[in-house]
């Protein structure tokens, strides 16, 4: 076969593995025959496969060496059984991390990476030591600490927060950004770390006064994870502040407005928290998780959608509300890759037995509403924050460091 028929083949098998519908099937089709395997593994492959099947969900990196795997009768189980088998979350391939507590636990994952954050026990105003890595290639890259000159030594770090960023469309698969948020008494720091250059830089500073507060408690940092924004509301004052973490500019949002004001103020609800705001070409989208307190103990997603009327966002329109089943209490964990992540766990009520000791991790499919269980917790996980890991089998994945 000559090189110019042999391509041509390859393109016609590319085209043909496009077309299988899920991750596993391309797994197995990797497997009959070295050609296969080849033409299947290779990153510009991958890549146009990713576009047209997003990795599944296989399950959530939480604490120090934890993994809870997607369960049966998941469509996932399977793959995260191979994952469990073939990774390690336990990062013993990391090196300790230059603190006495030293122990390393994710903060956030994506592209098949974990960002793990190692912190002073008893110390949560100090800024955390970062890595980032592969469990399934046990690669990994230790970040150096934030120059001190950058920070503000004199004042009290109330809070801070560790995200992986996107890769733009333009940059290596290889390469990746970490951001990192520090909230101070005076201002609000964002630092931004990259692979490229091996260095942190202040990527963006804002003073608690130019957005409206000059009370760093009263911001909460809401979920991120999607187009590169990052949220903070001010509920006392019915505010988000808003970061876009590529153009690195803040900018502030009405969060009580319109409809999405009357959702906040119905009578027998409560909400328990907004968990996610989706940044679109500036407008927002906001998902709340509204309970009603009354016999019933139901509960509802509510999915509100900002207007942008060209000068300001100030118009909130109710979109769409999703029921959740009867019979748990809910609370939101965060959101990525299209899916709300919710934790289910029963509690006593009117007399009925509730079991506390029993929770479930649930994953809602943000475009058509489907509430999926994807697999139950120990609930005494002390970190209380779990990452939503999602990927190929381990024979399609490559070293993402």
């Amino acid at each position: 076969m000559t090189p110019t028929a042999r391509h041509l083949v390859d393109e016609i098998l590319e085209e043909i593995f496009l077309r299988l519908p899920t991750p596993a099937a391309l797994a197995r089709a990797s497997t009959a025959s070295p050609r296969f395997r080849r033409i299947i593994t290779e990153r510009a492959f991958l890549r146009r496969f990713l576009a047209l099947h997003p990795p599944p969900l296989l399950g959530f990196a939480a604490g120090v060496g934890g993994f809870y795997p997607a369960q049966d009768p998941h469509p996932s189980a399977p793959l995260a059984r191979a994952i469990v088998d073939a990774a390690d979350f336990t990062y013993s391939f990391v090196p300790k991390a230059k603190s006495w507590f030293g122990h390393w636990h994710p903060c956030d994952a994506r592209d098949g990476r974990l960002l793990l954050e190692a912190s002073y026990r008893f110390d949560l105003e100090t800024i955390p030591s970062h890595a980032v890595c592969d469990p399934l290639s046990r690669r990994y890259v230790v970040l150096p600490a934030i120059p001190e000159e950058t920070t503000i030594p004199q004042e009290r770090l109330f809070e801070f927060r560790s995200i992986l960023a996107p890769i733009a469309e333009d940059e290596d698969e290889t390469s990746f950004k970490v951001i990192f948020m520090a909230n101070y008494k005076s201002k609000l720091l964002t630092y931004v770390f990259s692979s490229v250059t091996l260095q942190w830089c202040v990527a963006a500073s804002i003073s608690w006064g130019s957005l409206g507060t000059a009370d760093p408690y009263l911001a909460r940092p809401l979920c991120n994870n999607l187009h590169s924004f990052f949220y903070w509301d001010a509920d006392w004052r019915g505010k988000l502040f808003v970061l876009d973490t590529c153009r690195r500019e803040f900018y502030i949002a009405n969060f009580a407005a319109g409809n999405h004001r009357q959702l906040l103020n119905k009578r027998g609800h409560g909400m328990i928290r907004s968990s996610i705001a989706v940044g679109t070409d500036r407008a927002l989208e906001m998902f709340s998780l509204i309970g009603d307190y009354g016999s019933d103990a139901l509960y509802g997603l509510y999915h509100t959608t900002q207007q942008n009327d060209g000068e300001s966002f100030n118009e909130w329109q109710l979109k769409n509300v999703a029921a959740l089943p009867r019979g748990c209490l809910y609370d939101t964990v965060g959101a990525t890759e299209g899916f709300m992540v919710l934790r289910g766990y029963q509690e006593p009520h009117h007399g009925l037995p509730g079991n506390r000791d029993v929770e479930d991790l649930f994953s809602l499919d943000l475009k058509t509403s489907e509430l999926t269980k994807v697999c139950r917790v120990a609930p005494q996980d002390p970190t209380r924050r779990v990452c939503s890991y999602f990927g190929f089998p381990p024979s399609l994945s490559k070293p993402s460091l």
